[in-house]
């Protein structure tokens, strides 16, 4: 409903059509009810780990990874060295091989976390590219916007 969505249904629908686009939190939750399959969605930035579909009875598990920006699939290598066609992106939900994939992906999250692989919309600093004007962070750039008409930012150090 709209207030979950920030929209109405049909803007919010419309916005999710756009190639461009995408949700999070309630595009992961639906996703995993319409395949039936859990989806870890790992957070570099707090990395923290939510599992969408917990508790559903799915036998198996898809996992992605956010970076502040977007959502990338993960997948795991089933040697050192496979070609990436041999990579695997399903895996099961329960027993040692979950725990074993939940390791690893918690391991590579700590380590792009300390190697700052991620983009924090809150902090980050941009420029507009129409007017020059500094900003901080999504929430300024979103009144930025509002206010001018601007929606041209680049990010910079």
């Amino acid at each position: 409903n709209e207030a979950i969505l920030g929209a109405s249904n049909a803007e919010y629908r419309a916005y999710l059509l756009n190639k461009d686009k995408w949700g999070g939190a309630i595009e992961l939750m639906i996703l995993s009810e319409v395949y039936k399959r859990e989806i870890a969605a790992y957070d570099i930035v707090t990395q923290r780990r939510d599992l969408y579909g917990e508790g559903n009875g799915y036998s198996e598990r898809v996992m992605v990874i956010y970076d502040g920006i977007h959502y990338d699939a993960l997948a795991m290598a089933p040697r050192r060295n496979a070609p990436e066609t041999n990579d695997v992106t399903v895996f099961r939900s329960d027993g040692g091989d979950a725990a074993a994939y939940d390791a690893s992906a918690r391991e590579l999250v700590r380590e792009a976390n300390r190697t700052r692989q991620f983009t924090d919309t809150a902090n980050f600093t941009l420029r507009c590219l129409v007017c020059q004007k500094g900003i901080v962070g999504e929430k300024e750039a979103r009144e930025h916007a509002k206010t001018t008409g601007h929606q041209n930012f680049g990010e910079y150090a």
